[in-house]
């Protein structure tokens, strides 16, 4: 799924640094975000790319100098950060998202170039494949395939039994690959997995915004006994008022992004973002010592959370079972 990610990168304090490759040499990381760490759950992932790059020896304040740069939104403001970025003549940009590495890759075909959060690195042309980019792009893909949605299907009906009838939604999301041509990405399809469990899985697309409150009325007068979602840019930005209403509705709600049961969702499984955050300093750090990114690997998630919420099950009056309590990696009360 290809998404933009709200997500910082945070200023941290050091740690002790390892051995660098040219000693005395102040390297220069060019990032682009879209927006600053606003709250301590976001701020970990700034954390969390500090410390892989602190693995290989980096740490900001004595050998390496992150020059921050954040869309706040305005997504065609990418393209002028990179060019920046590019003039200033950093070592690595680091992008999270793929309208960001998008940007980043027309800037510059030999300033090295890791991304976070791209769903679909070969469809938007940063990357000749998964195994060996090629080129100067690597980093981290958020896709995991359909079998991780469908855990939070799972893990929903464990809580939630009497769920018949599940409202899923879906946002399509179009961008331009680096060469300007159109690609559209389609969420995965889960309706079988849906079967399997005994529910209906109904669809409720969302493009913009503005339809979050139509979508709303709709899943109320089809009697949906539960909402769900993978998240990406479009719903992430709108959690708040995705959980608000799912909550005021008496709707257990299940996701595919952590922040969402955060601001008060049930359950989430997917991907652990602080992990693969770390990872993207890690390769960050091993290119500043002379890997080439057309060498390293597009990593895929290997590691995933399961989160869950019992003060929202409670005020749903719903019991969370001890088969999802012993699974949970992290249980807000």
């Amino acid at each position: 799924r290809a998404f933009v990610l709200i997500v910082p990168l945070a200023i941290l304090a050091a740690g002790p640094a390892a051995d660098a490759q040219q000693p005395g040499k102040v390297y220069r990381i060019g990032t682009l975000g879209n927006v600053p760490p606003i709250t301590p759950e976001l701020k970990r992932y700034g954390d969390a790319l500090l410390q892989g790059l602190r693995e290989h020896g980096f740490v900001q304040g004595q050998n390496l100098v992150i020059e921050r740069r954040y869309a706040e939104g305005r997504a065609e403001r990418f393209a002028e950060f990179a060019a920046e970025h590019v003039r200033n003549r950093v070592d690595v940009i680091f992008a999270v998202g793929p309208q960001a590495a998008i940007a980043a890759a027309r800037a510059t075909k030999t300033i090295p170039i890791v991304f976070w959060g791209v769903g679909w690195p070969v469809e938007h042309g940063l990357a000749s494949s998964l195994a060996r980019p090629g080129g100067n792009v690597t980093g981290m893909t958020f896709l995991t395939g359909p079998e991780v949605a469908t855990k939070q299907l799972e893990f929903l009906k464990e809580i939630a039994l009497k769920t018949a009838r599940l409202a899923w939604i879906t946002s399509m999301t179009t961008l331009k690959d680096v060469a300007g041509r159109r690609v559209v990405v389609a969420p995965p399809v889960l309706e079988a997995a849906a079967r399997t469990l005994g529910m209906e899985l109904h669809e409720f697309p969302v493009r913009q915004p503005e339809d979050f409150d139509a979508a709303f009325t709709r899943i109320l007068e089809s009697r949906m006994d539960a909402v769900g979602l993978i998240g990406d840019v479009l719903t992430y930005a709108a959690r708040k008022r995705i959980v608000e209403f799912a909550n005021r509705s008496g709707l257990p709600s299940t996701f595919g992004m952590k922040d969402f049961v955060v601001e008060g969702g049930l359950l989430s499984y997917s991907a652990d973002h602080v992990e693969a955050f770390r990872k993207s300093g890690t390769y960050v750090g091993r290119i500043l010592k002379g890997s080439k990114p057309g060498d390293l690997p597009i990593e895929q998630p290997m590691k995933f959370e399961l989160v869950v919420n019992a003060k929202t099950a409670k005020a749903l009056g719903l019991t969370i079972p001890p088969s999802v309590l012993i699974r949970a990696d992290e249980v807000i009360q």
